[in-house]
């Protein structure tokens, strides 16, 4: 008997540990589990605080005025006009006929005394 409880012990401690090597297709699967209840709804969240109102923003300066702007230059002076050119001579006019030579008068008859002046005309 001391043999066969021995036996028994090493083919118990063979069986299990040669019980790991082997694998057995999986078994059908079960069936599906119900669905739980739904958890209560939380209660709603205090509303906040509204944020102050910020403060006013500080009044720019006033910006510097320009400065005058430069006079500007005296305009130039305009040139002198050309001088104009010289007219053309005018022509020589005609000389003029010599007039008719007059006749000498007949010669009158004196006496002694009597002088007789006749103007030019």
């Amino acid at each position: 008997m001391k043999y066969s409880k021995l036996f028994i012990a090493a083919a118990t401690a063979a069986t299990l540990s040669l019980g790991g090597c082997f694998s057995f297709p999986a078994g059908p699967a079960g069936a599906q589990g119900a669905t739980g209840d739904t958890g209560a709804t939380g209660r709603t969240g205090a509303t906040g605080y509204t944020g102050a109102t910020g403060n006013t923003g500080a009044t720019g300066y006033t910006g510097a005025t320009g400065g005058t702007g430069a006079t500007g230059g005296a305009g130039a002076t305009g040139g002198t006009g050309a001088t104009g050119g010289t007219g053309a001579t005018g022509d020589t006019g005609a000389t003029g006929n010599t007039g008719a030579t007059g006749r000498t008068g007949a010669k009158g008859s004196t006496t002694g005394d009597t002088v007789v002046i006749v103007p030019a005309k």
